[in-house]
């Protein structure tokens, strides 16, 4: 199942946030590159105050204990107002409809 979650993941050329077992840490907003047998190539980008660094990680399937995907952000500092939705939203489960 997680195989098939990296595939479509790698397919649609999202963001995906993927933990680590063997070295317990999280790599944060990563791109599925490539998944070949039992090898998973991950592309993380760090944006630095001077320069821009781009990696790319290949991890086992076996050591990936998590991963997920963020749905939808909201700046903290934006009123309520503020709030922008995507136009495919169904009217019934947009933010702030009767």
């Amino acid at each position: 199942m997680l195989q098939r979650k990296l595939e479509h993941f790698l397919q649609e050329q999202r963001p995906v946030w993927v933990y680590l077992k063997d070295q317990q840490c999280w790599i944060e907003d990563a791109l599925v590159v490539e998944i070949v047998g039992d090898m998973v190539t991950l592309r993380h980008e760090d944006d630095d105050e001077d320069q821009r660094s781009s990696w790319e990680l290949s991890v086992r399937l076996e050591s990936i204990g998590a991963v997920s995907t963020r749905l939808s952000s909201v700046c903290r500092s934006s009123g309520p107002d503020d709030i922008v939705t995507t136009g495919d939203c169904p009217e019934a489960e947009r933010l702030g409809s009767p």
